[in-house]
This record gives C-alpha cells, sequence and structure tokens, in this order.
C-alpha cells in the first residue's frame, strides 16, 4: 500500500522551485516498461512545456493544488481551445486525445497534478515536439510563454 501525503506534495513543489526547468516528478509506477505510466508532477508559473503530442496515445491528468491553463494547437500552431482547470474552476482535470498538440501553463505561483499515460514509455516514440514552438532553452522561451498565456483561440503563433 502506498499513501501519498500533502507533505509529499510540498516537497515536491519545493523541488519544482529550485529545479532549473521549474518543475518536479515523482513516478508512482516502477519502471518505463510498466504498462500504465503514473506520476505526480509539480509546476511552477514559469514552467515551459514545450508544446508537443503523443502520437499513439493518451494522457489524462488532474489537477490537484493550483490551476493550469491546457491550450490546445492545429498543426500550424494556431490554438484552437484554452481550458482553465483546477483550483477555483469547475474543472479538475482533462483528457489529451492521442495526436493533439498542447501544452500548458500553471496560472498561480506553482500547480500540481496527477498524470496517467499507457506504457510502456519508449523516449523514441513518446512525444513529437511542436515545430512552430522554441525548444526548451532558447531565448524566445519567454516571449512565446507570454504569448500563449493570453493569446485567444484562433491566434497564431509569434515567429522565432
Amino acid at each position: 500500500m502506498r499513501v501519498f501525503s500533502q507533505s509529499l506534495f510540498d516537497e515536491l513543489a519545493s523541488k519544482a522551485s529550485s529545479s532549473p526547468r521549474r518543475r518536479s516528478h515523482l513516478n508512482v509506477h516502477s519502471s518505463a516498461a510498466d504498462p500504465v505510466q503514473r506520476f505526480f508532477v509539480a509546476v511552477e508559473k514559469d514552467s515551459y512545456f514545450r508544446p508537443h503530442r503523443h502520437l499513439s496515445k493518451s494522457e489524462l491528468a488532474l489537477v490537484l493544488r493550483g490551476q493550469v491553463d491546457v491550450i490546445t494547437f492545429d498543426d500550424a500552431g494556431v490554438i484552437t481551445g484554452r481550458y482553465c482547470v483546477g483550483e477555483g474552476t469547475p474543472d479538475i482535470g482533462y483528457e489529451t486525445p492521442r495526436g493533439t498538440w498542447h501544452t500548458l501553463v500553471s496560472q498561480a505561483g506553482h500547480a500540481l497534478f496527477f498524470e496517467v499515460k499507457e506504457g510502456p514509455y519508449d523516449p523514441a516514440t513518446a512525444l513529437e515536439f511542436a515545430p512552430w514552438a522554441p525548444p526548451e532553452g532558447h531565448a524566445s522561451v519567454a516571449q512565446f510563454m507570454q504569448w500563449v498565456r493570453s493569446a485567444p483561440a484562433g491566434a497564431l503563433p509569434p515567429v522565432f
């Protein structure tokens, strides 16, 4: 039996705040070969999840702390949807269908969610990054993040 405490979530939030990527993970599954991948993710407001898609798997997430916007895009990077999920909203989770370009941004300081995906995990096929979004660490990430935080559905991504 495993029990997940609030203090564990506090520890993950602390690790996220001191991490260069501004997030931290805790795997619940025992290995990448497990047929179901389950993990907690703590994320700070300034963490960048480069838009990506999973071609062969969907993902399900429940927001346990804070609030996130899940943003979906078409193949050209046009925003197709914005979904506010978590504390202070009527929604507590989301499922992203396979093949859907998406990202998420934390709206309130920090957030914590529990994610479930089909396994096994294969880094070669796990995800595809959007070519119209800057890679992690690129000088234009801050500009892209500013755009994605407030751009409405139908907005084209800035050119980088």
